[in-house]
């Protein structure tokens, strides 16, 4: 369970070893809501909301996430136990891997998978959109030239090429989010992409899901024993989850899919929002409608993933699992195999 708490003024704390969480009504009198800490992974607070020293203490006990975000969903920072995820030794060859072609290897792979997921995206839309066909068709096959582009670039490491990676990727990026605009119904359409504000109603609910998206990214990594912060493509800027925007790529696609079902099925309306200065905000009714829709497809939907039915949330675990595993691979100290990984799944 995920505790979502973004309505202003709400205060969690703790009574009888669960966490209460208290919402001031218009009386001035207390909603109240417990939960028992062994069914909750993660408490999102939203600004205007408080916890007790208590309610931190007792999620860090249980192993508990506990995130804060900005309006727009991007996490701001987390409180969560002090013992970094396994052996050390992976954070040492994951730096190694920034500086040869380890990194230059994954990031190539994080990057065509990405691409190749929207690509097989927009195949997924011709099947109900035949009067699309033939401009769903020219996108896809300049998609595909771009990602084969990225597939064959060789250096001894990524900075070598980063600046090409970047030009490839943001121009296929370009092409998918135009059209996603032209298939979707007219009162939806928009203009690329915006961030800080969000310019249009797909833009600010895109930029919500991808920040629901970093923060379990984060949490992955950290579980793995990863430095979400020692990137190999995104610049190591002071205080910037370079790592976490290197990994996401290939799971990109999962704050997509969920955004444009939202939209395509004309969920979404004006009450969802609201405007501000150069641009329009996520209301409380906007996120609700998300984070559910997000929550359902990322943690309670399965998909068919190495001869299992897992949740998406299983599965990019266990790829950081996985990565981290292949890091040091070659290494004497390392005690679990590649394969162990799926154990993961039984816990």
């Amino acid at each position: 369970m995920q505790l979502y708490i973004n309505t202003y003024g709400t205060y969690v704390h703790v009574k009888d070893q669960m966490f209460e969480i208290r919402i001031k009504k218009e009386d001035k009198t207390w909603d109240k809501h417990h939960f028992s800490a062994n069914k909750v992974k993660t408490i999102v607070l939203g600004q205007g909301t408080a916890l007790s020293s208590a309610a931190v203490k007792l999620a860090v006990t249980n192993n508990i996430d506990i995130l804060f975000v900005e309006r727009d969903g991007s996490p701001i920072g987390r409180v969560w136990h002090s013992k970094l995820g396994s052996t050390s030794l992976i954070r040492k060859e994951q730096l190694k891997a920034s500086i040869n072609e380890k990194g230059l290897k994954a990031i190539k792979e994080w990057i065509t998978t990405k691409i190749d997921n929207e690509i097989n995206f927009i195949k997924n839309l011709k099947k109900h959109r035949k009067q699309h066909t033939d401009y769903l068709n020219k996108k896809i096959e300049q998609m595909q030239a771009l990602n084969v582009s990225i597939s064959q670039l060789e250096a001894k490491q990524t900075k070598d090429v980063a600046d090409t990676i970047r030009g490839l990727e943001g121009t296929s990026g370009r092409l998918f989010f135009e059209t996603l605009s032209y298939v979707l119904p007219k009162q939806y359409k928009f203009n690329g992409r915006s961030s800080r504000p969000a310019k249009d109603a797909f833009n600010v609910f895109l930029n919500y899901a991808f920040g629901i998206l970093y923060s379990k990214i984060e949490k992955a990594l950290i579980i793995a024993g990863l430095d979400p912060y020692l990137g190999y493509l995104h610049r190591d800027d002071y205080n910037q989850l370079s790592f976490v925007f290197d990994f996401i790529e290939p799971y990109r696609i999962y704050a997509i899919e969920t955004v444009f079902k939202l939209f395509s099925a004309k969920k979404v309306n004006i009450s969802h929002t609201d405007k501000i200065t150069n641009g329009i905000s996520l209301n409380k009714s906007g996120k609700e409608l998300l984070i559910n829709s997000f929550n359902n497809f990322f943690d309670i939907d399965t998909i068919r993933y190495r001869g299992r039915n897992q949740t998406r949330s299983n599965t990019i675990q266990a790829d950081a699992h996985r990565y981290a595993n292949s890091l040091i691979e070659n290494n004497k100290t390392n005690k679990n195999s590649v394969d162990d990984i799926d154990k993961i799944f039984e816990l």
